[in-house]
């Protein structure tokens, strides 16, 4: 219907713009974060693509919600505005007509966040984690800047050098303390460099003038030794990182019984729900006046998605901490957005006059 295509396309045009923006915003916000730990030499710089690519794709499944929301508001305010709505009402299309192409645009794309909640997002996360995870296991001395503290591995690594020499690639009063299995290990070194094997591409550290300390939690291994030259061997393994739930799969989520595994599921079946609601939301807030102009209840609709996502949240947070089970869980949350949806509706007797 020629109808339904229109007035598809007034909605479909502020959400890519939004969309496009909304996303340009988060990826420069995320960009500059990681092009810092480039140059403090925590990140690799072939991976900040990478990541940046699976931090936008897991943004999508909040940023799509919002801009069919916002779009709504705005495309449909600008029919109001133009007095084309009315102008469509006083030729016998009716209110419901708005409503189900508002509704039918709505849960196609609920379909697809579904899509990026469920099944998507944990593979992003996944894929996220080891990256980051084997950035912080591979100890890259070319790449450490002096009079910095770096800690990898959450702390079981801790890394320091005093001066480097840019033009022998070397690093003067070099500090290094690793702990595993309740054992301490630092290493003190006047000098320290990286060898890259030119044929296998194996790294290793190579320290001179220094002297190697190792003590255990419990003072049963204890011992201090003075070396001339050490040379250790970085592992060249993936490095897997532990039990992460963002990354976990859907259905080891829909079976398991602990209160956050519960919280992140929920949240995930949330999200196809949360954009077919902010979509039929979008049409009363979109309602206005010649006078008002098509951005008049934008403020107004930023308000209301900011309340409803605070109470989402907090609603999430009580499942978490055990405050409320499984149901309602944070449903409640979406619950009165519904019924505010329908409130909304029950109140506009413009379109009631026209029926």
């Amino acid at each position: 219907m020629i109808i339904h295509r229109y007035l598809t396309r007034e909605i479909l045009k502020p959400l890519i713009a939004v969309c496009s923006i909304l996303i340009v915003i988060f990826v420069s916000y995320k960009s500059d974060r990681y092009l810092a730990d480039v140059v403090d030499g925590i990140l690799p710089a072939n991976t900040v693509i990478s990541l940046l690519f699976l931090k936008a794709t897991i943004a999508l499944e909040v940023l799509l919600p919002i801009t069919l929301y916002l779009s709504v508001v705005i495309g449909l305010g600008r029919l109001y505005t133009d007095s084309e709505m009315t102008a469509l009402f006083a030729c016998g299309v009716s209110p419901k007509t708005v409503l189900r192409s508002v509704f039918v645009f709505s849960l196609l794309l609920a379909v697809l966040v579904g899509t990026l909640s469920l099944f998507v997002r944990p593979w992003a996360y996944e894929k996220s984690y080891r990256i980051t995870a084997q950035a912080e296991n591979d100890l890259d001395f070319s790449q450490i800047r002096s009079g910095h503290f770096y800690e990898k591995n959450h702390g079981d690594r801790v890394v320091f050098v005093d001066d480097r020499d840019y033009s022998e690639t070397s690093n003067n009063g070099v500090f290094t303390l690793t702990e595993r299995d309740n054992v301490v290990q630092a290493i003190v070194a006047q000098r320290a460099y990286q060898k890259t094997d030119q044929i296998t591409g194996q790294k290793t550290i190579v320290f001179a003038d220094g002297h190697r300390y190792t003590l255990s939690r419990d003072g049963s291994r204890d011992y201090i030794i003075r070396f001339g030259g050490m040379t250790i061997q970085l592992k060249d393994k993936e490095h897997r990182p532990g039990y992460k739930r963002k990354a976990a799969p859907t259905q080891h989520l829909a079976a398991s019984t602990d209160s956050y595994d519960i919280a992140e599921f929920q949240w995930r079946l949330s999200t196809a729900l949360s954009t077919v609601l902010l979509g039929l939301l979008g049409i009363p807030l979109s309602r206005a006046s010649p006078r008002q102009g098509k951005y008049a209840k934008l403020l107004t609709a930023v308000i209301i998605y900011a309340v409803y996502y605070n109470l989402v949240a907090i609603a999430r947070n009580w499942v978490e901490q055990g405050v409320v089970g499984p149901l309602p869980g944070i449903w409640w949350a979406h619950a009165l957005l519904g019924c505010t949806v329908v409130l909304w509706f029950s109140l506009s007797p413009r379109e009631a006059q026209l029926r």
